[in-house]
Formats: C-alpha cells, sequence, structure tokens
C-alpha cells in the first residue's frame, strides 16, 4: 500500500493523507483500495480496504464518510461517528475526529488553521467549487489557514463546456485565465486547482499548496471516473492528535 503525505506547512499535530488505488482487495474494475461504499464494489471488501486503510495511517478513529452530491454544504462535526452525511464537506476542532473527502477526479481540498485548533475535508467537483464550497467550509475558521489542493483530474484533460466556464467567469472574470480553448467547439480544457486558488486568493487566502497530481494520467495510482466510468474511489484525511 502507498499513500500520499501533503506536503505543506500544517502544524505538527495535524495528521493528513491521501489514499491511492495501490494495495487493497477489490477486484476489477475496482481494483487496489477502492473505499467508496455506492460504486457497485462489494461491500464487505470495500469495508476491509477501509479498516486496513485505518490501521495503516494510524487513525485514532474510523473516518466520518460523506453522501457528496455535488453540493455546497460543509458540516461541523465534534465527535466521531458511523453516520455517513448527507454533505460535501466536513469540518471539526475535536481532537481524534478524521474527516474525509472521497474523489475519483475532483478536487479534495484539505483545510487547517496555522494553530492546529481546527481542519476539514471537502469534495469539491466544479459545480462545488463554482457554487462556493471552498468558501462555506471557510466560513467557519476564525484564524489564518493553510490549504492543500489533492489528486483531482489535470488540465491537459479536463474538457468542459461553455456553462462550465461561463459559472466561473461571471463569479470572477479572472477565472478566464483557468480555461484553454480546444479544437472542438465549445469545449474548454478547465485547470480546476487553479480555479480553487482564484476563489481563495479572492478571499484572501494565500497559504495554498497543490498537489499537482492528476488522476486522470495516473491509472495505476489513482481512481478516474472520466477515463473508466466503472471505477472505486480514493480519499483525502485530516484530523487533529
Amino acid at each position: 500500500m502507498s499513500v500520499i503525505i501533503p506536503n505543506w506547512p500544517a502544524p505538527n499535530n495535524v495528521k493528513a493523507f491521501c489514499s491511492t488505488r495501490d494495495g487493497g482487495f477489490s477486484l476489477p474494475p475496482y481494483d487496489g483500495l477502492n473505499v467508496g461504499m455506492h460504486v457497485g464494489d462489494d461491500p464487505a471488501t470495500v469495508a476491509k480496504n477501509r479498516d486496513w486503510l485505518q490501521q495503516y495511517c494510524q487513525m485514532p478513529s474510523a473516518p466520518i464518510w460523506l453522501n457528496q452530491t455535488h453540493s455546497t454544504r460543509v458540516i461541523a462535526v465534534n465527535q466521531p461517528s458511523d453516520d455517513v452525511l448527507d454533505a460535501d464537506g466536513i469540518v471539526t476542532s475535536t481532537p481524534h475526529v478524521v474527516c474525509s473527502a472521497m474523489t475519483a477526479d475532483c478536487l479534495p481540498v484539505l483545510i487547517t488553521n496555522t494553530q492546529g485548533s481546527q481542519v476539514a475535508a471537502v469534495h469539491a467537483g466544479w459545480r462545488g467549487l463554482a457554487g462556493g464550497i471552498v468558501e462555506q467550509a471557510l466560513d467557519k475558521f476564525s484564524d489564518d489557514v493553510v490549504v492543500w489542493l489533492g489528486p483531482a483530474i489535470g488540465p491537459e484533460v479536463f474538457e468542459v463546456g461553455d456553462e462550465v466556464r461561463q459559472a466561473f467567469c461571471d463569479y470572477d472574470s479572472d477565472a478566464q485565465r483557468a480555461f484553454l480553448a480546444t479544437s472542438n467547439d465549445g469545449k474548454w480544457l478547465a485547470d480546476i486547482a487553479q480555479l480553487a486558488r482564484l476563489r481563495l486568493a479572492k478571499i484572501g487566502v494565500e497559504q495554498v499548496v497543490n498537489s499537482h497530481l492528476c488522476t486522470y494520467q495516473h491509472d495505476q495510482q489513482f481512481y478516474s471516473y472520466r477515463r473508466d466510468g466503472v471505477t472505486g474511489r480514493q480519499a483525502c484525511f485530516i484530523w487533529i492528535e
């Protein structure tokens, strides 16, 4: 098994990991460490993958999982829970509560304040990002923050339509810098990490670290819905020790 440890200036008491598809027990087309219960994989196998990952990363409790629907809902929690929460972001100031965000091309965003007393995990697809989910999460922070942008579909392969570009440019004209016209009429290549950085900069968040990892192009390392259709999910996790 291999996991990614964010290279960011987080406080020492804040722990964060991103899983990959390496290792695990799932069979094709989910082969590897699939942590998504909702994708058609055998539930017992997914549970085994999750348990193994929890032990491998020495998590202090089972992660809190989200029923992600590309919304802008961010929930604050203060204790570990086995309940699956209807939201696309989770924030806590309680030690040993493990926040998670599952992805397979969308942008996972991890946030900590500089004191190490509050953390959040956010699932940001283009709809959630355009709708303001990152801002919703940051509204729950009162101190300076550090942000890590995890593995997501890269700007070389993320083709979108005019409606996506317009959704971002209507909010901020600078967003046009994150889109590159393609040879397909009305289609654009979008840089979702850059779009996140632009929105963060607009609200004064400057400590942002981008992983520069593309889920689509690294098929041995990551699941990608855009590449494979039926596939598994990786996840990012963050907690306070």
